[in-house]
């Protein structure tokens, strides 16, 4: 590939001398403002035409309009083909995230179930990330709930088991999955291997969409079991036909079957939402809503292309895409794709009978998605609103940070701060800080400390500030945190006290306004004491949830090593024994006491150990 820049700046940018330099060839440009900042990406199987449709006098669309006012400098990469652009253009987009690029949010790696099929007594397990284990995977299912109902009815279904290797091998006698029909409990012998494998391979066609073809077998198996005059088995066989036709519309299964997926978009008052059906094996595996970024006058189409684009570079492949309306480059990604599929795959908007049904559910399912996240962005801005009228602000807050003190007696001190802005929780800028050098216990220490830390380091680096800052406590937090904020200078952040009920109980919360020197007393149907009580508990969650990982993670390395007789030798032992810390803490005394060389008065001095009495208690604020 090869590169090229134009030189000029935002204000004599010379689109005609620029234009003359360009290339026929096909290739990525990327437009950026006079400060460095990448406006746009773009690909072009001729770049000298799609540049040149920029600077001509007539420019369709204020969207457009708007991105070459700013242009300071346009770079450009030729490529050796339109595919390879087409990948360097995605790539780019994803780096930079250019503000007029339809631009998708979605990091996430899809979940999966996974069968140890190497195994002899398979398990069944929740599988995301990488697939490095041998075995087979069925997916991509749309989210963890859905691949939690799958497994729970294939559970009941067949009793196949879903535990940890390491819990499996060191079982002695059946586990409460048995007892309440759930597993046969092969770790002690209860099935045999050929039973299970039956089970196993019943399990894989189910969730394959296969479930006619095991409802053949299971209705055969139950004419030999009755012929055989083994009632009982007959009758397990009848139960499983009988479950399974109650359920057998688990995946809504298509007719005509295979790897599609349908995608569709929808635009509307400035947003976009884009909705995914997936199906695998004819199994309707359940859908997900994305809501990418994009400029305010983006088509549906174009929205449509862009995500196709990002989104099945990074995620699993089905056999065919089925849009809601033709996009651009409809035939450029399906070349691309069967390249990296290995075999092709088509992308089509013109279908028939079931798949015309389900392309409009998509829409349908598309247009219903906006509407909510419309409606639920215009009930953030009106509790905004009631935020800024109680606060008197001249305009409603843009962000709204909340800080929250956790430890148990002292323990383990955290400190969270969470962000909120105008369209809710903005958990990429959430923050935890380990509290180190104070009194424990000390709750004022622990807020100043987190204060100080905070937005010193906001001031340093020229972060943004919150027009709000809420603390969860009384005026004695409060005090402080006015103190930090006098100490760095800070005099555009109104400090808001949240002050619990005599009771603790939700909606007796006093507010602590330090702006106006007063204290408000808010209605349980208040639209800003809602707004509130959701950042202070968003707080509280995430400071309590930090607390737990880090008191967990110190305990794992220590708790072993201060029981006073348990050796090196000994520690490993136990760990092997139960395969971890997690396990062994589930076990009983007598389970610790059959480990060899563990006598019942040491089994007794580690589970106490194990299992203190001491609880845990949030920091009081």
């Amino acid at each position: 590939m090869a590169s090229h820049e134009g030189t000029d700046t935002a204000s004599d940018f010379d689109s005609a001398a620029f234009l003359k330099t360009v290339t026929e060839r096909p290739g990525v440009y990327r437009m950026m403002s006079a400060k460095g900042d990448i406006l746009y990406v773009g690909k072009a199987s001729n770049l000298k035409n799609r540049l040149s449709s920029y600077f001509q006098k007539n420019v369709d669309g204020p969207k457009t309009r708007a991105l070459v006012s700013q242009i300071a400098l346009v770079q450009t990469t030729v490529t050796r083909n339109n595919a390879e652009a087409l990948l360097l253009e995605c790539n780019l987009i994803k780096e930079h995230r250019p503000r007029y690029n339809v631009v998708l949010r979605d990091d996430k790696s899809y979940p999966f179930i996974f069968i140890s099929t190497e195994d002899e007594f398979p398990r069944l397990a929740y599988q995301r990330g990488a697939r490095r284990r041998k075995g087979k995977y069925i997916g991509p299912f749309p989210s963890a709930g859905a691949v939690k109902r799958s497994m729970g009815l294939v559970q009941k279904l067949f009793k196949v088991r879903q535990c940890e290797d390491s819990y499996f091998k060191n079982r002695s006698r059946p586990c409460l999955q048995h007892q309440i029909k759930r597993c046969t409990a092969p770790c002690v012998g209860k099935v045999n291997a050929d039973d299970y494998r039956h089970d196993v391979d019943m399990t894989v066609k189910v969730l394959e969409g296969k479930s006619q073809v095991v409802v053949d077998d299971l209705v055969q198996r139950m004419e030999s079991a009755s012929e055989a005059l083994d009632f009982e088995r007959a009758a397990k066989y009848r139960d499983q036909i009988g479950s399974l036709k109650a359920v057998s519309d688990m995946g809504n299964a298509l007719q005509d079957g295979g790897d599609v997926d349908y995608v569709a978009a929808a635009v509307g008052g400035g947003q976009c939402c884009v909705q995914v059906f997936y199906i695998r094996n004819g199994m309707n595996l359940g859908n997900k809503a994305f809501y990418p970024a994009s400029p305010g006058d983006s088509t549906s189409a174009e929205i449509l292309n862009a995500f196709l684009t990002q989104f099945y570079l990074d995620h699993e492949l089905p056999k065919e895409i089925i849009i809601s309306e033709p996009v651009e480059d409809a035939d450029l990604l399906a070349a691309v794709f069967g390249e990296r599929l290995g075999r092709s795959v088509s992308i089509v908007h013109r279908v028939r009978g079931e798949r015309a049904k389900m392309q409009s559910l998509a829409v349908t399912n598309a247009d219903v998605s906006l509407q909510a996240r419309l409606a639920s962005r215009s009930g953030m801005a009106a509790r905004l609103e009631a935020v800024r009228e109680l606060v008197q602000l001249d305009d409603a807050p843009s962000r709204m940070e909340c800080f929250d003190i956790s430890h148990t007696m002292g323990e383990e001190t955290v400190a969270s701060c969470v962000v909120f802005n105008a369209e809710g929780p903005n958990t990429s800028e959430y923050r935890r800080f380990n509290i180190r050098d104070i009194t424990p216990g000390d709750d004022y220490a622990a807020m100043r400390q987190a204060l100080m830390r905070r937005y010193s380091r906001l001031l340093k680096e020229g972060g943004d500030l919150p027009d709000i800052l809420f603390i969860d406590g009384g005026k004695g937090q409060v005090s402080m945190a006015l103190e930090v904020m006098n100490e760095l200078q800070i005099k555009t952040i109104e400090v808001v006290g949240v002050s619990k009920g005599p009771d603790r109980r939700p909606g007796d919360e006093t507010l602590l306004l330090c702006g106006q020197q007063r204290d408000v007393q808010m209605r349980g149907d208040s639209a800003a004491l809602l707004l509130v009580q959701q950042i202070r508990d968003e707080a509280h969650r995430f400071a309590i949830t930090g607390h737990r990982g880090k008191r967990a993670k110190k305990r794992q390395k220590s708790v072993l090593e201060e029981i006073k007789g348990l050796g090196p030798k000994r520690r490993k032992q136990l760990l092997t024994h139960f395969g971890g810390l997690h396990r062994l803490q589930k076990a009983g005394v007598e389970d610790i006491a059959a480990v060899p060389g563990f006598s019942e008065a040491l089994a007794n001095k580690v589970y106490d150990e194990l299992h203190p009495t001491q609880g845990l208690t949030p920091g009081s604020s």
